[in-house]
C-alpha cells in the first residue's frame, strides 16, 4: 500500500524533473540565457499564476469548498509561523553574511513553481483550487516578513507590494468570481485556460536553466545547506502534515499542504539575495541542492498524506 502510494506520487514528481531536465540543458546548450529565463519568470509571476488561480476557481459556489479553503489557508498561516520560529531558533548564532538568506529559504518554499503543478498532477483542479490558497498566504509573509528579513530594515516593507502584487490579486478575483458564481465568458474564460496550461512547463524550464547555472558541488559541502534543506524538505513538513492529521484534517486540503508544505526552498531566494546584496551563491545553492533532493523526500510525505486523507 505505502510503495503503492510512493509510486503515484513519485512518477509525478518525476514528470516535472524531466521537464526541469530539459531547463537544465537548454541552459547548458545556451537556449536559454538569464535574460530570457528572468523575463520567463515574469511572465509566470504576472500572467500565468493569476490565470491559473482564475481559472481553479471557475466553479459554481459551494460552501464547502469555502470551508476548505479557509482550512487550507490557516494551514498555510501555521506553516509559515512554524517555519518562522524554527529558522529563528537555529540560525540565531550563524555568520551575519549567511543569516538572512539561510532564514528567508528556509522559511519560504516553492508552493507556485513546484507545487501547483504537483497538485494539478496528482489531485486535479480542486488542487489548484486549494494551492492557490496556500500561495495567497505565502505572497503575504513574502511582502513582509521575507522583505524585512532579507533587507534587515522595516522601512523596506511595502503596503502596496503586500496587498497588489500579482499571486494577491490573482486570488481576490478569483475569490470574487467564485462567491458571486460569476462564469467569465468563453472569449475571455478560453484564453485564461490557454495560459494556465502554461503553468507546469515554462517554471520547470526555469528551474532546470537556475540548476545549470548552479555550482552543486559547492553547496553539497556546505553544511548550512543540509542544515536548512533538512528542515525546508523534511521537518517543517513532517510536523505541518502530523498536526493536520492530529486535528482531524483529510481529504485534499490535507494533501494540498503536504505538497506545499514539502517543496524545495522557493526560487524568490534567489531574486530578493541578488535584489537585497546578499549572498547569492549561497542562495542557488540552497535552491539547487534542495530541488534535487525533493523528488525523494516530496514523494514520502506526499504519498504518507494520501493514506491519511
Amino acid at each position: 500500500m505505502v510503495i503503492d502510494y510512493f509510486l503515484k506520487v513519485g512518477e509525478q514528481v518525476l514528470v516535472l524533473f524531466i521537464l526541469i531536465g530539459v531547463g537544465y540543458l537548454c541552459g547548458k546548450v545556451k537556449f536559454l540565457d538569464n535574460h530570457t529565463a528572468k523575463h520567463i519568470t515574469d511572465i509566470v509571476l504576472y500572467v500565468v499564476t493569476p490565470c491559473v488561480i482564475i481559472h481553479a476557481y471557475q466553479i459554481e459556489f459551494d460552501p464547502s469548498v469555502l470551508k476548505n479553503l479557509g482550512i487550507t489557508a490557516l494551514a498555510a498561516i501555521g506553516v509559515h509561523l512554524l517555519s518562522i520560529v524554527i529558522v529563528n531558533i537555529v540560525f540565531q548564532k550563524t555568520p551575519h553574511n549567511k543569516k538572512e538568506v539561510l532564514k528567508f529559504g528556509t522559511v519560504f518554499s516553492n508552493c507556485g513553481f513546484m507545487s501547483l503543478p504537483l497538485q494539478q498532477a496528482i489531485l486535479g483542479q480542486e488542487g489548484i483550487l486549494y494551492g492557490a490558497a496556500f500561495v495567497g498566504i505565502f505572497n503575504i509573509f513574502v511582502w513582509s516578513y521575507g522583505v524585512v528579513c532579507m533587507s534587515g530594515d522595516r522601512k523596506t516593507l511595502s503596503v502596496k507590494k503586500l496587498f497588489l502584487n500579482p499571486g494577491i490579486l490573482g486570488v481576490i478575483i478569483a475569490l470574487v468570481l467564485f462567491l458571486f458564481s460569476i462564469k467569465l465568458p468563453t472569449v475571455i474564460g478560453l484564453p485564461i485556460g490557454y495560459l494556465a496550461n502554461l503553468n507546469t512547463p515554462l517554471p520547470m524550464l526555469v528551474i532546470g536553466f537556475y540548476l545549470a547555472q548552479s555550482r552543486l558541488n559547492s553547496g553539497l559541502k556546505d553544511k548550512y545547506v543540509w542544515l536548512s534543506t533538512l528542515i525546508r524538505l523534511v521537518i517543517i513538513p513532517v510536523i505541518s502534515v502530523a498536526v493536520m492529521i492530529l486535528a482531524g484534517i483529510r481529504g485534499v486540503s490535507l494533501v494540498t499542504v503536504a505538497i506545499s508544505s514539502s517543496a524545495p526552498i522557493a526560487a524568490a531566494t534567489t531574486m530578493f539575495a541578488t535584489k537585497f546584496d546578499k549572498d547569492t551563491e549561497l542562495s542557488v545553492n540552497l535552491v539547487s541542492v534542495s530541488t534535487v533532493l525533493s523528488i525523494v523526500t516530496m514523494s514520502c510525505i506526499v504519498a504518507v498524506s494520501q493514506m491519511f486523507a
